[in-house]
């Protein structure tokens, strides 16, 4: 199987659209490939972003454009976002292993841990190797739409998605 990653225009565009769109797709890192089935979006107005203060030496990479990635630590885990808009992103919460996937991936810290993605990924294109996504066609037959796990702010807004009935959705 020969995977393209998608287009930098694919990123560029609206957040929760593309927080829709990315479900079903291919996460490859390397030899390691999971088909994403859980994500929540942040916005550029959403107190719960990392970036709604404005740039840090922590968020730079939020401000970096489509297509960037975005690797923070949070309890000792790393978690990884797809930066779309300037300041916006979505986080990639839970894949379904599909290849060379050792280890739990039903939840941002342990997908992340299970691909091998750490911090000094932080700032990285998602345009092509080592690390992309790719579309092989999958359809995603319903989405579920729920708030937010694991924010106190904004934690009521609908930014959450996920595949019904997939197994390694995080929480259902």
């Amino acid at each position: 199987m020969t995977l393209k990653p998608l287009p930098k225009s694919f990123y560029d565009r609206d957040t929760i659209e593309v927080a829709k769109d990315l479900l079903g797709k291919l996460l490859v890192h390397e030899d390691r490939i999971v088909r994403i089935v859980e994500t929540e979006a942040y916005l550029r107005n959403d107190p719960a972003c990392h970036a709604y203060r404005g740039m840090t030496k922590r968020n730079a990479s939020m401000f970096k454009g489509p297509a960037t990635l975005y690797v923070y630590t949070i309890h000792r885990q790393n978690c990884m976002n797809v930066v779309t808009k300037i300041g916006e992103a979505i986080l990639i919460r839970a894949g379904e292993p599909i290849r060379n996937v050792k280890g739990r991936t039903s939840g941002p810290g342990l997908l992340s841990k299970a691909l091998g993605v750490t911090r000094e990924m932080d700032g990285m294109s998602l345009l092509g190797p080592p690390i992309f996504i790719a579309d092989d066609g999958y359809e995603v037959n319903e989405i579920v739409v729920t708030k937010r796990v694991g924010v106190t702010k904004a934690k009521d807004w609908p930014l959450r998605f996920y595949i019904k009935g997939n197994k390694f959705v995080s929480r259902k």
